[in-house]
C-alpha cells in the first residue's frame, strides 16, 4: 500500500497529546478521523505504535521511533515552507509565545499589538502560564523562561536581569510589628508559591529570605499572591517590574534582601529559519532592552519607596 506522507500530521498530533479529543482539535477535525488516519498508518507500516488505554495513547517503541524520524520531516517541511514562501509571506500566520504569568500578562501583552499593528496578517497567541513549554512539541514557538535550556534542539538568548524585594502592604506594614531582619519575617504571614507545584527552582525564593520560613498563603499564580499582598494579608517577594510602582506596597529590608533572576527567549532551532518567529523574538527583545530599568532597580530606588 502507498505511503501516505499527511499520516505523519496525525500521528505527530496523537503523540504530543495522547488522546485522539485533543489531537483532533488541534488538527481541526474529528477524533473519528484522527483514529482512521492513525489505523491507517499503522496498517501500512505493519507496526502497532501506540498504546490504547484509559489514559489515553502511549507510544510504543516503534511509535518512538518514528516519533524522531517524523519530527525531522516536519522540521524539513517546515524549512521548505519558509524558504519558498519568501518574503511575500515572511510576515503572517500564527506566533504563539509562551511566558511566566507576570512577564506575559503585566509587561509584554501591553506592548505586543504594536507588532501587530505593524504587521496586519501577523496573529500572536500569548499564553501567560506558570510552566515549562515544550518547544519540541510545540506547544509555543516562543517561550520566556526563568532558565536556559540545556538539551534539545532549542537556542536561545539572554532577555534581561531582573530584581526582586520583599513587599507588603503600607497598611499592614504601619499596623504590624515592625521588621528589622530578616530573622522577624518568621513572626508575620508570609505568601509565596506552593512548594511542591513550584514548576522551576528559581521560584524558590523563601530558603534565600531565611531557614524554615514557608508561607502560610500559597498560590502558582505570581497575579494571586500580587492582590494578596496588596490586601494586607502577609509579605511576599514579587518582582520589581510589578511591585514597585504600586503605591500601596511597600519593599520591607530592601538593603538585605534582594534577589536577582533572569529572563531567557527561546525558540526551536527550526525557526532560525522563520522570518515572523525571528521578527517577533526581535520585538520582544528590543522591548525588554529599552525598559530595562523598569526590570533592573537600584537598591537606592527601592529603598525611596519605602519611606
Amino acid at each position: 500500500m502507498a505511503f501516505d506522507w499527511d499520516d505523519l500530521r496525525y500521528f505527530l498530533s496523537v503523540a504530543r497529546t495522547g488522546r485522539l479529543t485533543a489531537a483532533a482539535r488541534r488538527m481541526g477535525t474529528d477524533h473519528a478521523t484522527v483514529s482512521r488516519r492513525i489505523t491507517a498508518l499503522e496498517g501500512k507500516l505493519g507496526a502497532e505504535l501506540f498504546q490504547r488505554s484509559p489514559r489515553g495513547y502511549s507510544l510504543t517503541d516503534a511509535g518512538e521511533r518514528l516519533l524522531t524520524q517524523a519530527e525531522m520531516i516536519e522540521s524539513s517541511a517546515a524549512s521548505i515552507e519558509n524558504e519558498i514562501a519568501g518574503e511575500k509571506f515572511s510576515l503572517s500566520g500564527v506566533v504563539r509565545i509562551g511566558a511566566p504569568d507576570g512577564f506575559g500578562s503585566l509587561f509584554l501583552a501591553p506592548r505586543i499589538g504594536e507588532l501587530t499593528h505593524r504587521n496586519p496578517q501577523l496573529e500572536l497567541q500569548i499564553v501567560a502560564m506558570p510552566r515549562v513549554f515544550s518547544l519540541t512539541k510545540r506547544e509555543a514557538d516562543i517561550a520566556i523562561g526563568l532558565e536556559r535550556p540545556d538539551k534539545g534542539r532549542l537556542y536561545s538568548r539572554k532577555l534581561t536581569d531582573y530584581t526582586l524585594h520583599v513587599y507588603g502592604a503600607r497598611r499592614y506594614v504601619e499596623d504590624n510589628e515592625p521588621v528589622t531582619r530578616p530573622q522577624d519575617f518568621a513572626r508575620h504571614p508570609l505568601i509565596g508559591y506552593i512548594p511542591e507545584l513550584i514548576f522551576t527552582p528559581q521560584l524558590d525564593y523563601l530558603g534565600q529570605v531565611g531557614d524554615g520560613l514557608a508561607p502560610r498563603l500559597s498560590s502558582t499564580n505570581l497575579f494571586a499572591q500580587f492582590h494578596a499582598t496588596r490586601a494586607g494579608a502577609g509579605f511576599c517577594i514579587l518582582p520589581d517590574f510589578m511591585a514597585a510602582e504600586d503605591p500601596d506596597l511597600v519593599p520591607v529590608l530592601p538593603r538585605q534582601i534582594e534577589l536577582v533572576r533572569t529572563f531567557w527567549i527561546i525558540a526551536h532551532l527550526d525557526a532560525r529559519e522563520s522570518a515572523r518567529i525571528q521578527t517577533v523574538m526581535g520585538f520582544i527583545a528590543d522591548e525588554v532592552a529599552a525598559a530595562r530599568s523598569v526590570f533592573m532597580r537600584s537598591v537606592d530606588q527601592i529603598d525611596e519607596l519605602a519611606d
